[in-house]
């Protein structure tokens, strides 16, 4: 398991990110692969949501990586009480597109309370090493491989 705080910067973010794709790398699954492209984009979602709208001055965020049978779970924990929603996104607008892309990458993702103020954003992603996979929104599936 990964555990660590990060300060509610897009620096803290940033590092976020990469510790997570370092961390991977551990786990037996290298820069570049499938799983670390999608655990990098979860966690870069996760944390910059973290950062924009789960804030609260003097707390940092946390991010949590568990390596399971088949899949990483990704947990970003904030101190924001409010829980994310999944709006539908403004063609016009440069953001706001960050739930849809977990949605469309994870198998499964979600909120959940956590002991003291705040919440945690989490998501499981496959770590399947065979052809690349990708799910739309509308469900269908397009396999490179």
């Amino acid at each position: 398991m990964f555990v660590q705080r990060f300060s509610a910067t897009r620096r803290g973010a940033r590092l976020a990110r990469m510790l997570a794709v370092l961390q991977l790398d551990r786990w037996g699954h290298p820069y570049g692969s499938p799983a670390s492209e999608t655990v990098a984009l979860v966690v870069a979602e996760l944390a910059a949501n973290a950062v924009l709208h789960g804030r609260v001055p003097g707390r940092d965020f946390e991010v949590r990586l568990r390596h399971e049978a088949g899949h990483v779970r990704v947990e970003v924990s904030d101190t924001h009480p409010a829980h994310p929603k999944l709006p539908a996104p403004d063609p016009t607008a440069e953001g706001g597109r960050g739930l849809l892309l977990v949605e469309a990458v994870a198998t499964r993702w979600g909120t959940s309370t956590r002991t003291g103020p705040g919440k945690t954003v989490w998501a499981e992603c496959d770590t399947y090493k065979g052809p690349t996979e990708c799910r739309y929104p509308n469900g269908k599936v397009s396999t490179n491989g």
